[in-house]
């Protein structure tokens, strides 16, 4: 049963309730993470999470949209790093999440919410690795291109992870000038 605590206002009580799945859905698994569970870790009834989320899915996607955000917020101490550097900073903070990235990919078929931001984020990390090989020296022809690499090869060394060398080796072959 939950604990009796002092009145929380909403958007902290939804923060619990995120950060409690987050942990869950990583730890544990999301398929292992029942809503009972996440709302046992949160301290909240189920019923309680029904108040802030639609369904999983919908919990899902606000994890996935908490997590991007620190994301991003840490990136921005990496500015002025080497692009590769850049590269392998986000591959690393991405492994943390490796079983949310097989969820997603997974649900998209059958969650409109999960597939809606799974589309805006490819969306996003588009802009952001045409950006950043744009001025690692990758011609403009070759952008398109080069940015679906990228995302392959960051997707691939998620699900088939190397030993450092070789993943440097990888993203500076990905990053280079053609």
């Amino acid at each position: 049963m939950p604990r009796n605590r002092r009145p929380v206002d909403r958007g902290e009580k939804l923060d619990e309730i995120v950060v409690a799945a987050a942990d869950l859905f990583t730890e544990v698994g999301f398929e292992e993470s029942s809503m009972a569970k996440v709302a046992a870790a949160a301290g909240v009834t189920p019923t309680t999470i029904y108040w802030y989320f639609a369904d999983k899915d919908a919990l899902l996607v606000a994890v996935l949209e908490r997590l991007l955000t620190e994301a991003l917020e840490e990136s921005a101490a990496h500015a002025d790093d080497a692009w590769v550097d850049q590269m392998l900073w986000a591959v690393e903070r991405l492994e943390r999440y490796s079983k949310l990235v097989t969820v997603v990919h997974a649900r998209c078929a059958i969650s409109p919410v999960i597939d809606a931001w799974h589309s805006d984020f490819h969306s996003l990390m588009d802009t952001l690795l045409a950006h950043g090989l744009s001025r690692s020296g990758v011609a403009a022809d070759d952008l398109e291109a080069m940015t679906r690499i990228s995302v392959f090869v960051v997707e691939g060394l998620l699900t088939h992870p190397l030993e450092p060398a070789e993943r440097r080796s990888i993203i500076e072959a990905v990053s280079r000038p053609r």
